[in-house]
């Protein structure tokens, strides 16, 4: 799957592709508006890029103090509330790029 193809996704389809993986679920869900879902995924995937989406989540919030916390934890700067959907776009296509 690539970028573009996960973003059409998010557009068209009421629910996340079965085949992608948690972290990419998670993704999709924040995309789509549905946050406790996505919260829901991310904070039981268990490693940095767990972390990563954790931290975006809680951006996304407005929760930018609990969003450093796990920003650290997965050992990336945190960002501003403006940067959100290119924070996105970053850890997608870091997901991506490792399947």
């Amino acid at each position: 799957m690539t970028l573009e193809e996960l973003t059409q996704s998010v557009e068209l389809d009421s629910d996340p592709p079965e085949e992608i993986s948690e972290e990419l679920k998670a993704l999709w869900l924040a995309k789509k508006g549905r946050w406790h879902e996505s919260h829901d995924i991310a904070q039981d995937i268990p490693s940095k890029t767990g972390s990563w989406i954790h931290a975006l989540l809680h951006t996304i919030e407005g929760d930018l103090g609990n969003a450093g916390y796990w920003y650290a934890r997965a050992s990336e700067p945190p960002i501003q509330m403006e940067q959100i959907d290119a924070e996105w776009n970053r850890i997608a296509s870091e997901i991506l790029s490792k399947s």
